[in-house]
């Protein structure tokens, strides 16, 4: 599994991570489950931060794939940059 790869499915990863918590959050606030989630202490804040910080995560990670992608040249790129 090449490095484009690897920064794809962490960025694919954590974007669901993120949608997960943040629905989670929704539930919480809705008093959906609420008693499970102050179970495991958390709490609607908490679960908000954690899917900003996943969120950002999968941006951050999606971007450097996009400029590692937008770095490597094919191979008939190389061959005319070569020429």
């Amino acid at each position: 599994m090449g490095h484009f790869d690897r920064l794809q499915l962490v960025g694919r990863i954590t974007y669901y991570l993120g949608w997960i918590s943040l629905l989670s959050g929704g539930l919480v606030q809705l008093n959906i489950a609420k008693n499970l989630f102050l179970a495991m202490s958390l709490t609607k804040r908490n679960l908000f931060e954690v899917s900003v910080m996943l969120f950002v995560i999968c941006m951050a990670s999606q971007l450097r794939a996009l400029a590692l992608a937008g770095g490597q040249v094919s191979g008939v790129g190389k061959r005319e940059v070569a020429a």
